[in-house]
């Protein structure tokens, strides 16, 4: 059993892989070692991949040594893509792992992967195995405390996503969730059209703890898959395991 940990900026997310099959995902507002220590109690891990977009420091976590094979996903990671990012030291491994997880499900397949979570990130693999590089914007709540912590009257929102959201708001507060919730969709649509001039056959992947907000609101097709870190993570173990 495999064994893939991904820490985001807000929470930690972990995926057991039984046979390269998700088989438990579990999310954790703060995930320590006696966590992984318990995880390795109830399940039988031989393999572990880490990855992590803070400053944390895995090496001193003593449970890691226990598995058969274990992994920090850095920028000398071997991959199974081509990474033609300039500075690879600085790209995140959450986006990393998200196109190769994208890649995986859909191979030899020009992709775009939008991620929505405290950023907003835009990424793009071609058809060859070749990742190109992206884009990073502000988030749905970034956006929404922005609008509140830089001007003097304006009231912070964390709205329930919805099914349908008018064009327009017709009062303050439905005027900024309409500004931001439509402004994302014409965002990520936007990206798909432009990319779509060049690479007609585009498909897109969403993925984020935000895509509930607009993922029945974009006018292009996407395919949405909430644990495409995860599966990324599991392709790069599976890959470094069996090399």
């Amino acid at each position: 059993m495999n064994l893939c940990i991904d820490q985001g900026n807000s929470s930690t997310k972990i995926g057991l892989f039984h046979d390269n099959k998700l088989v438990e995902a579990r999310s954790y507002r703060e995930f320590t070692n006696s966590d992984l220590e318990q995880l390795s109690h109830n399940f039988q891990i031989e393999n572990l991949i880490m990855s992590s977009v803070t400053n944390e420091n895995f090496d001193r976590w003593t449970t890691v040594k226990q598995f058969k094979n274990y992994y920090f996903l850095t920028h000398q990671t071997p991959l199974p893509i081509d990474n033609h990012y300039k500075t690879p030291e600085s790209l995140g491994k959450d986006r990393l792992a998200a196109v190769i997880g994208a890649a995986h499900i859909c191979p030899n397949q020009d992709l775009l992967v939008v991620d929505a979570g405290t950023a907003i990130t835009y990424d793009f693999i071609d058809a060859s195995g070749v990742y190109l590089g992206g884009n990073i914007a502000p988030g749905i709540k970034l956006r929404f405390a922005s609008l509140h912590e830089h001007t003097q009257k304006l009231p912070l929102l964390n709205p329930s996503p919805k099914t349908t959201l008018p064009i327009m708001g017709d009062d303050t507060m439905s005027a900024i969730e309409c500004g931001v919730i439509n402004g994302v969709c014409f965002e990520i649509d936007g990206y798909i059209d432009h990319l779509r001039l060049k690479y007609s056959k585009l498909s897109t992947f969403l993925t984020g703890g935000s895509i509930f907000y607009f993922d029945t609101k974009l006018k292009n097709p996407i395919f949405v898959e909430s644990n495409l870190v995860l599966i990324g993570l599991n392709r790069i173990l599976e890959y470094n395991v069996q090399k």
